[in-house]
Formats: structure tokens, C-alpha cells, sequence
């Protein structure tokens, strides 16, 4: 995988409403992640590739550059894989040990091989507003989160329960 693919949000909402909600209740074989308020009440829900695999792209708060998390949902663990960064901008970097340093084609630089696994499998974030384009991608699937709910504070969690055969609640 090469560049940075930042590609616009969803829109409008009724679009990705709709792309989230195709896949049928019941499913269950392929991988979800759940996007949940912190009281555990659902927003919404992204169906992930069979691989596991999933990014959470946004605009840099200062420079309004693209910046990308890259993660894996694997036996029940969910693990930041890579990060892009467009520039070494406020806060962007890397960090002695923890993954290597590698120019991206197009711009912009990747993060290779963090391989940090998230405590609970559970990524809580503050969403920003739509400026900001918080925003969720799979393969086909895409999810804005800054459009459902800006400014809140949620939890992205995989569903491992889908997984395994049963429904998401």
C-alpha cells in the first residue's frame, strides 16, 4: 500500500446512513466495528473487510493536512498497524521503536509496522467536527464520522460476536 487515499466523507448523511445499514442484521460473517456513545449506545456501524483491516483518516487540526490511523481487528485484539502523515506538523512523528519511517508516494510519509495493540480493543475518540472529516473506510465501506456526531466523544470497538455467527445487537 502505497500514498495516502484520503478520499472525501460520506455525503449526504442519508448516504452513508444507508451504506452502513446494508448489511442485514444477522450476517455475521464478516467482521464489524461498532461505533457506540460511552453510555454503550449504538451510532453506528462500519463492515469491515474480511481481513480486518480499517483506517480512521482525518484533517490535521493545524495545517489541515491528511492524517491517517491504520488498524487490524485479529483474535479478538485491535492493533494500530501504520499511520500517514502528511508533513511532521504539530504532534506528527514517530517515536523511537515504534514502527519504521517511509516516504509515501504521492507525498507524505507512512508509519510501517507499529503493531500496538489497543487496551480492550476499544479506540475512544473525541470526534471533530466537520472540518475536521473524521472518517472511517474498509475497502468499499466508508462511514463519516463527523457528521454523526460531531463534537462527542464515542468508542470504536470491533464486534467480535459477528464474527462468530451472531448478530450485532
Amino acid at each position: 500500500m502505497t500514498g495516502h487515499r484520503g478520499g472525501g466523507g460520506c455525503a449526504p448523511l442519508a448516504a452513508c446512513l444507508a451504506l452502513v445499514l446494508a448489511v442485514p442484521a444477522g450476517a455475521g460473517e464478516a467482521p464489524v466495528l461498532r461505533i457506540e456513545r460511552t453510555d454503550g449506545g449504538p451510532i453506528a456501524e462500519l463492515p469491515l473487510e474480511a481481513d480486518g483491516r480499517w483506517c480512521l483518516h482525518w484533517a490535521h487540526s493545524v495545517t489541515g493536512g491528511a492524517v491517517a490511523d491504520c488498524f487490524r481487528v485479529e483474535g479478538g485484539e485491535m492493533v494500530l498497524e501504520r499511520s500517514f502523515l502528511h508533513d511532521f506538523a504539530a504532534g506528527l512523528g514517530t517515536l523511537p521503536g515504534r514502527g519504521t519511517l517511509h516516504s509515501a508516494e504521492g507525498g507524505g510519509y507512512w508509519i510501517e509496522g507499529i503493531d500496538a495493540p489497543l487496551p480492550d480493543a476499544t479506540l475512544p475518540l473525541r470526534v471533530g467536527r466537520p472540518g475536521v472529516g473524521h472518517r472511517l473506510a474498509s475497502g468499499p465501506h466508508h462511514l463519516a464520522l463527523s457528521e454523526l456526531a460531531p463534537g462527542r466523544r464515542v468508542l470504536i470497538r470491533p464486534d467480535t460476536r459477528a464474527g462468530e455467527g451472531g448478530a450485532p445487537d
